[in-house]
């Protein structure tokens, strides 16, 4: 494949030492120094984009892809309430998209048992739920993608959940219980990859879903397995179509 990186800080770079590892080619990358750069002329022969940039720049970063008929990965998170929009505009253009909160193919695992976990303790009202999360502290978005994801998918499968609540305590915010909500509790530590708990507590006992990452490799494998997967496709795609394969 030829590829776009675009966003090349740390994860930028790792996705380019796979990319180059499996025998794809790098042949554009685009930064905050050179954000012109990214345009129909540059994006002419470009298979895939891989997006990894920051809630501001990504709706514009897809929208100029999918219009110069480029396929995307996107990773950012902290923007998705345009999520559906870039869709739409995905399938008016007959394009090819991805987006998903987080690649770890560890992670997109955890959700599938984070859903099943969601039905089978819908029934049992004595417990709780609630979601931590721990990122680094240069993380921008608080709760992460992955945390919403987590927590909207417990939604959709537990009655007595209707909505969820963020709070970070590094800010001197303190937890408050509300009956119907999920907390999610966000924590910037060092330079921690990504960890994110649900747990489900009863006054007798605790049962704990749990994914820590160790690296962003893991990240940036399943971003450029993603974008294998739907290069020469067509359609808005998920993590779950490449696991259905």
């Amino acid at each position: 494949m030829n590829v776009a990186i675009i966003g090349y800080g740390k994860m930028g770079h790792e996705i380019e030492r796979i990319l180059l590892q499996r025998g794809h080619n790098v042949a554009l990358i685009i930064d905050y120094n050179n954000t012109e750069d990214l345009n129909p002329k540059t994006l002419a022969g470009i298979d895939v984009a891989i997006e990894f940039t920051t809630p501001a720049t990504a709706y514009s970063n897809i929208t100029t892809c999918l219009n110069a008929g480029v396929a995307v990965v996107s990773g950012t998170t902290g923007w998705i309430e345009r999520l559906p929009e870039v869709q739409n505009l995905c399938r008016e253009l007959n394009g090819t998209m991805m987006y998903s909160s987080n690649y770890s193919l560890g992670v997109n695992i955890a959700f599938r048992i984070n859903r099943r976990l969601a039905e089978l303790m819908n029934p049992y009202s004595v417990y709780d739920v609630d979601i931590e999360e721990i990122h680094h502290t240069q993380k921008k978005d608080a709760p992460s993608g992955t945390a919403i994801t987590l927590a909207t998918d417990v939604i959709a499968r537990l009655d007595r959940k209707t909505s969820w609540h963020c709070i970070e305590p590094q800010k001197g915010e303190q937890s408050h219980h509300e009956a119907d909500s999920i907390e999610i509790v966000s924590l910037r530590e060092g330079s921690v990859p990504g960890t994110h708990t649900v747990r489900y507590e009863s006054e007798d006992d605790i049962l704990e879903v749990k994914h820590t990452l160790k690296s962003r490799s893991a990240l940036a494998t399943g971003a450029v397995i993603a974008a294998e997967f739907i290069c020469g496709k067509r359609g808005v795609f998920t993590m779950d179509d490449l696991f259905k394969e």
